[in-house]
């Protein structure tokens, strides 16, 4: 009988920033964009051997109710900048940054990250977005033209076009001109930037939609699968894909579709975002759980979550009373940008507004039948915590999840900035070294050697 040998689990922190997941009114929180929040995680990553370090992207701060949101009040920093600095106080680390397919221009994005994989030798990733929504693009000479319909196509092509430009300079440092010309892109010129130390930074793509999905596996080294928002209560995996069942059928379906454009199932690495809540035995990994969503969701936001959803102004309703019975408001522009879409179609089902009763007779409202307030449905919805247990606990369900196929990793959203990852680093880390699936020192200098990933031109 031949043993499978143990999956080497993958790990990436993400700086959780500008999110409903922080604790902001936690004492040991701090800056979202002084430097020193920024390096601590970083380091703190490094020194628990992780992959990369993963910074998200906002264009444009979000509104509500024509107010900035809360969150994004003192403001986003550019991510390549910020990354750039990183290089400087990190010697492994991946460093990956989240720029938008459609609000910027192949040479100005390759060029960019080419500079930080050769500042950094070799640990730069581009985590590639896209967006429709006009809001944004009013802070662009484009504007929000954009068909949703051709956020992907651009984006395909935005990738092609980058990749060529990289390789328009041979590895012993020959440039030779570019030219492309597609549907979206009509360049040609000379490239300014040698070929880096990875021939083409890495490359991420997060999407869960079946677009989402193609397109990571026509392009991408990695997806970030965005676990962490679905319905359940604390203690549960609760993930966009439900459970570990769920899992797996993700990790199958985009793995299968590799090999239409000529990819093994090793070329491209599924990590998924996720919260981790520790305790010394499973009843306190629990309190603290519970303490933390109740944190996490104040008063204040669970009203304004509810606004998202009924589209209405509910400021004169109690957080800790019932759900409104009022129909929501199709098509309201009472929030502008991003929002968590996926909690909300949650809340919306908990709840089942009455505006769609009239399709769902004799259902039960889980909400009410539950007895819960408005406070108590959001948290109950946008139970973020995907593993709570004990370090041991927590390591073995780690393992099982990459064992399973149902990931390659996991990317850390921790509730704290800038410390929330030292406790798993210092705790968790260690066991899994002792189980034989995780490193115990960092066996190459560039990303693509940390994820496992080929070369490319070498």
């Amino acid at each position: 009988m031949t043993v499978r040998p143990r999956k080497e689990i993958h790990l990436a922190a993400h700086f959780p920033g500008v999110n409903n997941t922080t604790v902001w009114a936690d004492p040991r929180s701090r800056s979202q964009i002084d430097f020193s929040s920024f390096e601590h995680l970083a380091r703190t990553a490094e020194r628990g051997l992780f992959d990369f370090f993963f910074l998200a992207e906002g264009l444009r701060p979000r509104e509500h109710k024509g107010r900035i949101h809360d969150l994004d009040v003192v403001g986003r920093p550019e991510s390549l900048t910020v990354l750039g600095a990183l290089a400087g106080v990190t010697e492994h680390l991946g460093l990956a940054a989240t720029v938008n397919a459609t609000f910027n221009e192949p040479y100005e994005l390759a060029r960019r990250c080419a500079t930080l994989d050769h500042l950094s030798g070799g640990r730069a990733a581009w985590n590639v977005v896209t967006s429709s929504d006009a809001f944004t693009g009013e802070n662009f000479r484009r504007g929000g033209f954009l068909d949703r319909a051709d956020r992907y196509t651009r984006a395909a092509e935005f990738v092609e076009v980058a990749r060529k430009l990289w390789d328009s300079w041979t590895p012993d440092g020959v440039s030779r001109p570019f030219a492309h010309r597609g549907r979206h892109f009509d360049i040609a010129g000379e490239f300014t930037v040698p070929r880096s130390p990875q021939g083409h930074p890495v490359v991420i793509q997060a999407g869960d939609s079946g677009e989402g999905r193609e397109f990571a596996a026509s392009i991408a080294d990695v997806i970030f699968s965005g676990w962490g928002s679905g319905g359940h209560p604390p203690g549960w995996h609760s993930t966009r894909h439900g459970s570990l069942e769920a899992g797996r059928a993700f990790y199958a379906d985009v793995k299968r579709r590799l090999a239409k454009y000529g990819r093994e199932p090793g070329d491209l690495k599924i990590m998924a975002g996720v919260t981790v809540v520790l305790g010394d035995t499973a009843a306190e990994a629990q309190e603290r759980a519970t303490e933390i969503r109740r944190q996490q969701v104040s008063p204040q936001n669970a009203i304004l979550a509810l606004e998202q959803i009924w589209g209405v102004d509910l400021s004169a309703y109690d957080p800790d009373g019932p759900l409104p019975e009022i129909d929501p408001v199709a098509d309201s522009a009472i929030t502008q940008g991003r929002t968590r879409r996926g909690d909300s179609v949650v809340i919306a089902e908990m709840g089942v507004p009455p505006l769609e009763r009239s399709s769902r007779v004799g259902e039960a409202c889980p909400s009410k039948e539950k007895g819960l307030s408005i406070r108590e449905t959001v948290i109950e919805a946008g139970a973020r915590q995907s593993f709570i247990g004990t370090p041991d606990a927590v390591a073995v369900e780690l393992e099982e999840f990459v064992r399973r196929d149902a990931a390659d990793g996991f990317i850390l959203v921790p509730h704290l900035t800038p410390g929330g990852l030292d406790e798993f680093v210092d705790r968790v880390v260690p066991l899994l070294q002792e189980r034989g699936v995780f490193r115990t020192e960092y066996r190459g200098s560039t990303l693509r050697s940390h994820l496992g990933l080929d070369h490319p031109g070498a």
